[in-house]
């Protein structure tokens, strides 16, 4: 006999949208291999949210969630969602109250609820946490911003007594099991000394064409063009998003850090900050000249260009985001593409690293991540 398992959805964009559809396609093998049903119970987007209808039909059926799935690949809301089997809700406070009123209404209609963050907001921090106050509820969070924001709610959310409840894999590079593989290195006592990685596809793949000999501004347009970068390259360029990343290993590791002791190199002078996305792409040109030489100069020392991640445990600890040369022949310098690469040394893994490689970004890994921490959490 199948086992419900309870879930709410924060965010029905590529990741949450590919999460239902692989958890409605995989109905018989979960309920053959793990003899679990993962059970819909309610699904929200930034305009309100999709709940089951009664205690007497407890998650929303199949063909609504098809049909909710279409109805956001539309670019509607869900506050003009129509089921004939649930109810719609509009959210009429502000992002943060909603998102926890849900929380708490899923705790007590439906206890050991796991709530699954796909946003990229920080309004759903506060409903992780009410996971931390409520053992009725669990979170599995593919959302960066709850996990490298404050530091205090970091340790609320991971603490030991949090490790039957919380998983964050997809946080840092998709479906990649990095958060795994470095807490089963901490758990077998084996001193961590550097971890040190590229950590995004978009400045992997400009990172490879400049190798290339591409000039930096063909790269970026080709990238913006391919959809690899955000509307605003900015916001891949400026190195924010891999800071976050690398942080959040960071403190997964123990080091107290805010992302304000990150030391962060943005590929773009701080002139470039305020001008318009047309405007910023015009003036890119002007930073070709540079770039080539960064490249050439790496070259004659036998080295490559990356933009990397470094946390470095000597001295106190500390991490920095930016351009490094490294070996062309080492694990780091080998990465082409849009992989993600993250190698821990370590004393076990001193002579050779342990490396962890593989597609950290797009809709299907990172949902692949989330759909693996919940049915971990299905089993605690």
């Amino acid at each position: 006999m199948e086992r419900p398992v309870p879930f709410f959805l924060y965010g029905v964009g590529g990741v949450g949208a590919e999460l239902l559809r692989v958890i409605l396609a995989s109905r018989k093998f979960h309920s053959l291999r793990y003899g679990l049903h993962f059970s819909a119970v309610g699904v929200c987007d930034s305009s309100g949210a999709v709940v089951a209808q009664s205690p007497q039909d407890p998650e929303l059926s199949d063909a609504t969630i098809e049909a909710l799935i279409s109805h956001k690949a539309n670019g509607l809301r869900l506050s003009d969602f129509n089921p004939a089997d649930a109810n719609v809700r509009a959210m009429r406070s502000e992002a943060e109250g909603f998102v926890q009123g849900m929380a708490t209404r899923c705790a007590t209609a439906h206890p050991g609820c796991i709530l699954v963050d796909c946003t990229a907001t920080e309004s759903t921090t506060a409903a992780l946490l009410l996971a931390v106050e409520n053992p009725l509820l669990k979170a599995v969070s593919a959302n960066k911003k709850p996990f490298a924001g404050p530091l205090e709610d970091f340790k609320r959310l991971t603490s030991v007594q949090m490790m039957p409840r919380v998983r964050y894999e997809s946080t840092v590079v998709a479906g990649v099991p990095v958060i795994a593989g470095l807490q089963r290195v901490i758990a077998s006592a084996d001193p961590v000394s550097r971890i040190a990685g590229s950590f995004s596809g978009t400045l992997g793949f400009v990172m490879s064409e400049l190798q290339k000999g591409a000039k930096f501004s063909e790269v970026v347009a080709q990238a913006k063009s391919l959809g690899y970068t955000e509307p605003d390259p900015r916001d891949d360029l400026g190195g924010v998003d891999v800071a976050r990343k690398a942080l959040i290993l960071a403190r997964t590791l123990g080091m107290d850090l805010e992302m304000s002791d990150v030391t962060i190199e943005p590929l773009y002078p701080s002139s470039f900050a305020g001008l318009s996305v047309p405007d910023f792409m015009s003036q890119l040109p002007e930073l070709d000249v540079q770039f080539a030489k960064r490249v050439q100069d790496a070259e004659a020392n036998g080295n490559v260009l990356r933009y990397a991640a470094t946390v470095d445990m000597s001295g106190g600890g500390h991490l920095v985001v930016g351009l490094e040369e490294v070996p062309a022949s080492s694990p780091l310098g080998t990465l082409l593409g849009t992989d993600n690469l993250v190698q821990i040394s370590t004393k076990v893994y001193s002579a050779s690293p342990l490396v962890l490689c593989g597609a950290g970004a797009g809709a299907g890994g990172t949902a692949a991540g989330v759909l693996a921490d919940m049915l971990e959490l299905a089993y605690t």
